[in-house]
């Protein structure tokens, strides 16, 4: 998978040295002059290569070959910035996949298909999610959204009275946009089937549409 990863700070280092080592064939576009050839004279990520260019501009980003990858992502520290890379990617090169970094979490409402991102991170969203789901029982809550909001991955950890408690996933009638992705019991993943039967204290994965949210948090959580 060829993918070209807008901005070399930290996260974006970090990443592409991550896919790298995965076999991927990773490009970073960074505009600070200082940090590029710090990182080529380290040869640091050890595999990836490293382009000059201002990724905002049309003729600068087409210099990472950006017509030619599968996936992009915008993970600059400014969110303007990362929202107009994704336009370029999406817009100018048809770039299959765009992700992109939202900074400010004021700003997430705008990271969406119209301008060109297929999935959005914000970093605090995330954090505070994951904090809720450590510590919360009965309650449905959204850890990522995926092709602008229109497909959501939650999680809701089963209470002793939950409707699903002690019921095969086939027996519940999810609604036919949604769908159980994985179950976590005392540190086991369970990969679900319709005959998987759900267990108070179970930590339920469900991807799931906007539409369809209402009715999966009445089936999971009552």
């Amino acid at each position: 998978m060829k993918v070209v990863i807008a901005g070399g700070g930290n996260v974006g280092t970090f990443t592409a040295a991550d896919l790298a080592k995965g076999g991927h064939e990773v490009t970073i576009v960074e505009v600070d002059p200082g940090r590029v050839s710090t990182a080529l004279e380290r040869k640091e990520p050890p595999g990836v290569r490293w382009v000059l260019a201002d990724g905002c501009e049309v003729s600068e980003l087409a210099k990472a070959d950006v017509a030619q990858a599968d996936v992009v992502a915008a993970v600059t520290g400014d969110d303007e910035d990362n929202l107009v890379i994704s336009l370029l990617a999406k817009q100018e090169f048809a770039v299959p996949r765009v992700v992109a970094r939202v900074n400010h979490p004021d700003n997430e409402w705008m990271f969406t298909e119209m301008w060109g991102v297929d999935v959005s991170v914000s970093t605090p969203h995330l954090l505070t999610a994951l904090v809720e789901e450590a510590v919360s029982v009965g309650s449905l809550v959204r850890l990522l959204s995926f092709e602008g909001g229109r497909a959501r991955l939650s999680e809701a950890t089963l209470s002793d009275d939950s409707p699903s408690a002690e019921k095969a996933i086939a027996d519940l009638g999810f609604p036919r946009d949604s769908t159980v992705v994985a179950v976590l019991r005392q540190d086991h993943v369970i990969v679900p089937r319709g005959d998987t039967v759900l267990r108070p204290g179970d930590e339920v994965l469900v991807l799931t549409t906007p539409e369809a949210e209402d009715e999966v948090v009445s089936l999971l959580i009552g």
